[in-house]
Parts: C-alpha cells; sequence; structure tokens
C-alpha cells in the first residue's frame, strides 16, 4: 500500500482538476453556492491522488468511503462546502503536517475541522481494537460519547461522524464481510441515539436497522421475514388505503402529498420485545404519511381521517402542539381499515417533514470560517444570525442528550453538570480518552493516568510540543509526559499561584505522598529514640513488635510514630521495663520532710496539699509551669515528682499505683523573685541555613531564656526538614502561647508548640 504525501506549502498535487472560474461552475447558481461547489471539486481532486489505492482498516477503499460520506450528507442537506470537509479528513492521514497543509489550501475552518475528526477517529478505532472485557468496554463507549460532546461546538465534526459510521456499516452490509462486535456495539449505543437526538431521523434508522442486523442477526431476520411473509398483499392493501386518502383529501379541497412509509426493523423489533406483542400487534407495520403545505392543514387532514376510518382508541399524539425534546412535529394517529387492519398515519407540513428527516442538517449553514466563526458560521446578516440561533439549538439538544445519559447513571437527587463548563476530554498517546476538569494540567493528566507517573512527572509533550508542566490543556489535544525512574512531587506543585495543579484528586494525591514521607521521618526518629532507651536498660535482645504489643500499639511503627510525635513519654517504656514500685511507708513520707518545718512552700513553688513542706521535683517529661493544672507522684527517694495532670506518664502511673498520687498545687515562691521553670517547645521547619538564629532572635526579643536546643534535621523531596527541641524558661505557660505564634511566623516554620 502506498502512502502520499504532500509538501508542507499544501501545493495542490500537479494532477489535481484545474480550480475553474467561478461564473462557469453553474450558470446561474448565485456566486456563493459556486465557491461551495467549486471547493468541492477541487477538495476532492486534492484528496483523490492521496486516496486512491488506501484501504482504511475496516477493508473499504478510503476514497470509496469518502465518497460515500460525501452522498450521506447530501442526502442530509449538507452544503458543498461541507461535503468537501469529507475528502479532506481522509486526506489528512496521509498528509506530513495536515493542518497546516490544510490551513494554506482550504482555509483554517477545515483544518480544525480535519484535525478535530482525526481524533475522534483515532480514540473509536483504538476503544474497538483494545482487548477489553465486556465489563470495561461500557466505560470506552461512554468516553466515546463524552468525546462527541466535547468536540461537539464545531457541529461538522459531530455530522461527519454519524455520516461515516453510516458508510462503514453500509460497506459491510453490501460487501458481507464479519462485522466486529464493538463497532456495532458502538454504533447502537452512541451513533443511533445521537442521530436521534439530532433529529436526523434518515441516518437513525438506517444505523439502528444495520446495527440490529450485524448484532441480532436472527432477530433481524425473523422480523425481515414476517415483513417480506405477506409482503404483496400487504404493499396492495396500503396502497389502496393511499390511494382512497388522496382522492378523499382532494375532493375536499386539501391538497398533499401520501405517500407510504418506511419499515424501520428495529423498532418494529423493539415494541415486539418492549410490549410483548406479536407481530401480528405491532400497530405500524401498515403506515402511511400525510404532508401538507402549512399547520391548519394539519389538522383539516386529520378530521378528515378520523371521519373515513374507525380511530384505535389511546393512539393519537399531537407532536405539533408538543414537539419531541429532538424538535420532531407531526401528527400521528392509528385507524383500522376495511378490512379491520390497523394503519398508522402520520400528518405534517413539508417544514417539519425535512426536520424530521434531516434533523439539524435541514436548517444549517456550513460556511468557510470569518473573523469570529469558531465552527465556520458568522453573525452578519439576518440569514446569519438565524443560523446563528439553530446553531444554539443545536447544541443545547447536545447538552440535553449528555443529560439523557448523566440520569441514567447518576444516584436519584445527584446533580447533573454540563459537559463543557467542567470537563475537558484529552489523548494518551494510544489514543485512550483522559477526562479532566477544566483547567487541568499535563500533572493533572498524569495522575489520573496513574499515581507513580503522577509522582515522577518530569516534563509534558503537547501536540507533539514540549511545555509548562503548568499549562492549562485543552479538549481533543494528546499529552505525553517524560518521567524519572526514581522521585516524587515536588513542594511547589501545592503552590496554588503556580497552577501545577487544578484537579483536587491530585492534590490529595500530592498530600498523601509529603504525609507518607513526614510521618516515615518521624518513625525514624521514634525508633532512634526506643533503640537508644533498650540500649541503656540493656534491654537490646527484646524484639520490638512484643514490646510495642506490651504497651498497647499494633506494630513497632504505631510505637515509633507517638514517640517522634513526641505524643509518647519514654518513661511508659522505662516503667514497662523496670520492676513496679512498692507502696511508700511511713517512714518513706517522713525521709521527704524539708530541714525547716516551718515552711510550707517548696523551693519550686509547689505546695503539697495536706501536708508539710516535702522535696518536689518538677517531671522532665511533661515540664509543667504556672498555671498548668498539676499532680505529685511520690518516687523512690527524689521526693514527689510534679507533673501536668493531662501527662500520659502520670496518668499510666496513676492508673498503676494510685496510693502514691498525692495533691499539689501552685503556691507563693518564698523572696521577691519570681520563679521561673523549664518548658520544651518544639518547632518544625523547613531546613535553611540561619533558620536556628532567627528563632533564637525571637526568643530573646521575648526576654525568654533559652537553657537547651536539641536539632535534627531529615533530608526529603521537599529540601529537607528541621526538627528542633528548645527548653526555655517560663515564669507563666500562658505567656508562651504568645511567644510561639511569634515563632510561626518566622520563615519556613511549619509549626510551634509546647511539648
Amino acid at each position: 500500500m502506498r502512502t502520499a504525501r504532500l509538501d508542507v506549502n499544501g501545493d495542490i498535487p500537479a494532477d489535481a482538476a484545474p480550480i475553474v472560474a467561478l461564473a462557469d461552475v453553474h450558470p446561474g447558481v448565485p456566486v456563493d453556492a459556486q465557491a461551495e461547489l467549486a471547493q468541492l471539486a477541487r477538495a476532492r481532486a486534492f484528496a483523490e491522488p492521496l486516496l486512491i489505492g488506501q484501504l482504511l482498516d475496516t477493508g473499504e477503499e478510503a476514497l470509496a468511503h469518502a465518497d460515500g460520506v460525501a452522498a450521506i450528507l447530501q442526502g442530509i442537506g449538507a452544503a458543498p462546502s461541507m461535503r468537501a470537509a469529507a475528502y479532506l479528513v481522509y486526506a489528512g492521514d496521509f498528509l506530513h503536517k495536515p493542518e497546516e497543509v490544510v490551513t494554506k489550501a482550504f482555509g483554517a475552518s477545515h483544518a480544525s475541522l480535519v484535525m478535530h475528526t482525526r481524533k475522534l477517529v483515532q480514540i473509536q478505532r483504538a476503544a474497538r481494537e483494545a482487548q477489553v472485557g465486556d465489563e470495561q468496554r461500557g466505560p470506552q463507549t461512554e468516553r466515546v460519547r463524552k468525546m462527541l460532546l466535547a468536540f461537539s461546538r464545531d457541529l461538522r465534526v459531530v455530522l461527519l461522524r454519524l455520516a461515516s459510521r453510516l458508510q462503514t456499516l453500509r460497506y459491510f452490509a453490501a460487501s458481507k464481510r464479519p462485522v466486529p462486535r464493538a463497532l456495532a456495539a458502538e454504533s447502537m449505543q452512541v451513533f443511533a441515539p445521537l442521530a436521534n437526538r439530532l433529529g436526523i431521523w434518515q441516518i437513525k434508522w438506517e444505523v439502528e436497522d444495520l446495527s440490529f442486523r450485524f448484532l441480532e442477526p436472527e432477530h433481524y431476520k425473523s422480523v425481515a421475514g414476517l415483513l417480506d411473509e405477506k409482503r404483496v398483499e400487504r404493499e396492495q392493501r396500503v396502497e389502496a388505503f393511499r390511494l382512497r386518502l388522496s382522492d378523499d383529501l382532494a375532493r375536499h379541497g386539501l391538497r398533499a402529498e401520501v405517500q407510504g412509509r418506511p419499515k424501520h426493523l428495529y423498532s418494529i423489533w423493539k415494541k415486539m420485545q418492549g410490549k410483548s406483542l406479536d407481530f401480528a400487534q405491532v400497530l405500524d407495520v401498515r403506515a402511511l404519511r400525510v404532508i401538507v403545505a402549512d399547520v391548519p392543514a394539519c389538522y383539516a387532514v386529520l378530521g378528515r381521517v378520523h371521519e373515513l376510518y374507525r380511530v384505535v382508541p389511546d393512539e393519537f399524539d399531537d407532536y405539533i402542539a408538543r414537539p419531541k425534546s429532538n424538535g420532531y412535529q407531526s401528527l400521528h394517529t392509528v385507524v383500522l381499515d376495511e378490512s379491520g387492519r390497523a394503519v398508522e398515519v402520520q400528518i405534517r407540513t413539508r417544514a417539519m417533514h425535512e426536520h424530521a428527516e434531516h434533523g439539524v442538517a435541514a436548517h444549517w449553514a456550513y460556511k468557510e470560517a470569518g473573523a469570529k466563526g469558531y465552527a465556520g458560521v458568522s453573525a452578519a446578516g439576518d440569514f446569519d444570525a438565524k443560523v446563528a440561533e439553530a446553531r444554539k439549538a443545536v447544541l443545547r439538544q447536545l447538552l440535553a442528550w449528555e443529560r439523557d445519559f448523566a440520569e441514567q447513571d447518576a444516584p436519584a437527587g445527584a446533580a447533573k453538570e454540563g459537559v463543557f463548563d467542567d470537563r475537558i476530554y484529552v489523548f494518551t498517546p494510544a489514543a485512550e480518552i483522559v477526562e479532566l476538569p477544566a483547567g487541568a494540567t499535563p500533572i493533572d493528566f498524569a495522575y489520573v493516568v496513574h499515581t507513580t507517573l503522577g509522582h515522577r512527572c518530569r516534563g509534558a509533550r503537547v501536540d507533539g510540543a514540549m511545555v509548562p508542566l503548568n499549562t492549562a490543556l485543552k479538549s481533543g489535544q494528546t499529552v505525553e509526559v517524560t518521567t524519572v525512574k526514581e522521585g516524587g512531587p515536588s513542594l511547589d506543585w501545592l503552590n496554588a499561584e503556580l497552577g501545577y495543579l487544578q484537579s483536587p484528586r491530585s492534590k490529595a494525591k500530592v498530600r498523601a505522598w509529603f504525609n507518607v514521607l513526614a510521618l516515615q521521618g518521624t518513625i525514624a526518629r521514634g525508633r532512634e529514640q526506643v533503640e537508644k532507651l533498650l540500649q541503656r536498660e540493656g534491654k537490646t535482645a527484646m524484639k520490638l513488635d512484643d514490646l510495642a504489643g506490651q504497651l498497647g500499639f499494633r506494630n513497632a511503627d504505631a510505637l515509633f510514630e507517638v514517640v517522634g510525635k513526641d505524643e509518647f513519654s519514654l518513661r511508659n517504656i522505662e516503667s514497662l521495663l523496670r520492676p513496679a514500685e512498692p507502696q511508700p511507708t511511713p517512714d518513706e513520707i517522713a525521709a521527704l520532710r524539708l530541714s525547716r518545718p516551718d515552711s510550707n512552700v517548696s523551693k519550686g513553688g509547689v505546695l503539697v496539699v495536706g501536708v508539710e513542706s516535702l522535696m518536689t521535683s518538677l517531671a522532665r517529661c511533661c515540664r509543667p509551669a504556672p498555671p498548668d493544672a498539676i499532680g505529685g507522684y511520690v518516687t523512690r527517694g527524689k521526693g514527689v515528682a510534679i507533673h501536668r495532670a493531662a501527662c500520659s506518664n502520670f496518668r499510666e502511673m496513676a492508673a498503676r499505683a494510685p496510693e502514691r498520687v498525692i495533691a499539689v498545687a501552685w503556691g507563693r515562691p518564698r523572696g521577691d523573685k519570681a520563679s521561673v521553670y523549664p518548658v520544651d517547645v518544639i518547632v518544625e521547619a523547613a531546613d535553611r541555613q540561619g533558620l536556628l538564629r532567627d528563632i533564637s532572635e525571637v526568643f530573646a526579643k521575648e526576654s525568654m531564656n533559652v537553657t537547651g536546643v536539641k536539632t535534627q534535621s531529615v533530608k526529603d523531596m521537599r529540601g529537607g526538614t528541621a526538627w528542633m527541641t528548645f527548653t526555655v524558661e517560663v515564669a507563666d505557660s500562658a505567656r508562651l502561647a504568645h511567644v510561639l505564634s511569634v515563632v510561626g511566623r518566622v520563615e519556613g516554620v511549619r509549626s510551634a508548640r509546647r511539648k
């Protein structure tokens, strides 16, 4: 199979038909129409050397397919310029740079049509070729439908795909070649409903019948056989009915065209299945259509039909007064002929008939795009204003079609959203559709494809061109991302001002990455502290998971996490490893008394309620300071340890030995000098040069003495995290909250809290 190509400059092949003068195309035809006819001839001449001898993936010859598509478009009333586009779309597969070439030779409007239609062809082909189960084919068919909607701002794309699919089905029917089931199913599930929504009955019924023939060959043959079984007799009866009605209308001065209506096999079968009817009970097997000049004539004809024949009850529909959602209008009635057989009669005006057969194509104009036209429609003049209004009506029908499917799929009461308002549809390099929120970036795209792909994303190409990672994508683009073998996201991606992420799902995945990274650092820090404690206690042989289980944790990592966050005191582990302290004796309590019994306040400013002054010490695990709620615990040889009432270590000891708990309160220290208390402050910040200095300056400015500092840095994807523990002296812990808020405003500080 040869492949012909044109130069990028878009020159027409030497053997193409010459461009004739407009006045010589069709004498007497308006200049605009002549220009379109000339463009049609030029487009076919342009495409012929490229398409001749080429085969589509269905096996059909490309030029024959393009001719068939153009003929179908002509049948539904499309303008010559629209039929010209049918040739350019297929020629685009054999051009080096199709958009550039078609733009130069035929204009930007046709180039846009070529690009968008080729995208749809790619995704439909990929959907059919994908080796997926039936449960996965449904979502892909849904994506094809959404892509049609996404590109439907240029309605030419939709009509081209409808005509192309009908031509493909006709080819398979004529050639008697086996039809891929996925193609037939997609035709029935996507293209036939779309044609119905657009009101193009001529395409809708033929696509349904052909798809029905391929999907249900036995049922198709059965219905076709029933129709042909008494075809001659039935046609004679229908013809007699037609002649009698036509003569009666003429005698009463009603000018009308009475014709037989085509039999739609799929519609008949669906009625038989849906209503559990026998073939003889289907009322529209015998059907006539009456076409008149205006609406009053419709009702006049209806009156004559009901006078001539007996009416079948409950079989009358007035779609003129109440049109269908796709704009269809007609009067439907069922009557009984002389033999008592049901005959359906449809009555409509000529305009209604054109719309019923051709739908939107009956009143759509396809013209070269002006300066402001997206789909080739300008708004200049009354005619163009009507066309623009028709275009809006069509788009409303497409949106209604989307809502039909959304309401079928969505739970009751769920909100329905517009297809163009908040979603875009882009392609992977393998031509699979990815649905994204409007404004999404290549990183959002990568995260939808796979989380790991998103984490390792470092660059992107859109339609083959390198773009920044914060580029907003548009429907129809092909996106390819480049990755590294190892690594993770950048913290900059979460900066809303930089615009790297638009999807909440992508943002959640990036946050989850950093949360896991921080958790790993916390666990490593907690493991180090626990292992050092076990070394001091001579318990290195103890299994860490067993230790965690005895402390009530599901595993060792859960223990390390709370220790690393300073939420679990190592004193709890010490208490577990050491023997329980015996109950204090009266002699132990007496030994704790101070040498000056006349004073009831200890050096630390703590009053032991109900007992003369005892030796007290402030617990280092929680570092209490006024006005914290406190409690005392009688230790062996170290006096009363003062803890904050909320201290987990204190609560654990109190639960084991409640008899050692003693009531304490803050007292007034001796002398004029106010007492100060050591308090631990934990600061988490992005590691940087000068960080320790800046935080220390805050404490100095706030007149808060720092007596100790411990720092630890953990390298991560954010560049590094610094964990700092400051021991500061305070007279009142209430003032500490103000100081911590000032520390929190230091550059890079993420959190500052009391331990």
